[in-house]
């Protein structure tokens, strides 16, 4: 299926892509997100946002000057930097006069029955015209963040299970995976199709995220494999420029897609 025919997105945002290097809110790049994603939403697609940045944007909001180290700390910047991101999220959105909603997740949820629950609220929210936004517990969630393991990315791929979506977008500061990392190596090229992640791929994924972050392309590699073998495709993409989603949803090629395995 052509990625224009795809209807539910969902659409996983990475702290370097909301944020400034100091940890504080990047509010151009945030309004301009949002106004394609309303435009989207408002041209018929269903969108879920699953959102890191809670870490990061308590941080900044705490004037810690980077990501803390220590588990309780972590655990006050996300308590904080929530209600900064939820703001931001329902006041931007409001402009358009869309809703949103709050879904916080923790790894356990996912893993017993009450994952029911959760894929019947996403089914009743996008029915209802809503934008879900979706974060990692991180105030109770404490192994992941004492693990450091990005798990944001992964919970991107167990979302777009869970609401049944057509496609899961990564935006990162990368266009996409590439040869080598083109950080260290100019002679990396990009590599716009994966038809199958196998020992390669794994191995030249890697890079360490933002210093508010925690993703690395290894935990988008993890996405990957998670989301194609439910039989969703799968994009990663430089988030600088929100406005390139519209050229992504018109076919052009855009970043690396990841090809959904087939389902028996």
């Amino acid at each position: 299926m052509e990625i224009s025919n795809k209807k539910r997105i969902v659409i996983k945002l990475g702290t370097s892509t909301l944020t400034h290097k100091t940890g504080l809110v990047n509010l151009r790049r945030v309004h301009n997100l949002v106004r394609v994603l309303a435009d989207l939403h408002n041209a018929g697609k269903e969108i879920v946002i699953v959102s890191s940045g809670a870490v990061g944007l308590g941080s900044g909001k705490l004037a810690l000057g980077k990501r803390p180290t220590d588990t309780p700390t972590k655990q006050a910047a996300a308590a904080v930097g929530q209600c900064e991101l939820m703001y931001m999220y329902d006041k931007q959105f409001a402009n358009y006069s869309i809703t949103v909603a709050q879904i916080l997740l923790t790894k356990a949820i996912l893993e017993h029955d009450r994952k029911r629950n959760v894929e019947n609220c996403f089914a009743r929210l996008l029915g209802m015209g809503v934008i879900p936004i979706v974060n990692e517990n991180d105030t109770v969630a404490i192994d992941e963040l004492e693990l450091e393991i990005g798990e944001n990315d992964s919970l991107s791929a167990e979302v777009a299970i869970l609401a049944k979506a057509d496609l899961l977008v990564i935006l990162s500061d990368i266009d996409g995976l590439y040869s080598a990392d083109p950080r260290s190596d100019h002679a990396a090229e990009l590599i716009p199709v994966v038809e199958q992640i196998d020992a390669h791929i794994e191995e030249i994924a890697g890079g360490a995220g933002s210093q508010f972050g925690t993703g690395g392309m290894a935990t988008k590699i993890n996405a990957a494999k998670i989301a194609t073998a439910a039989g969703i495709d799968m994009v990663i993409m430089n988030g600088n420029d929100p406005e390139r989603l519209y050229d992504l949803f018109e076919d052009q090629p855009i970043g690396t897609r990841f090809l959904a395995q087939p389902q028996n």
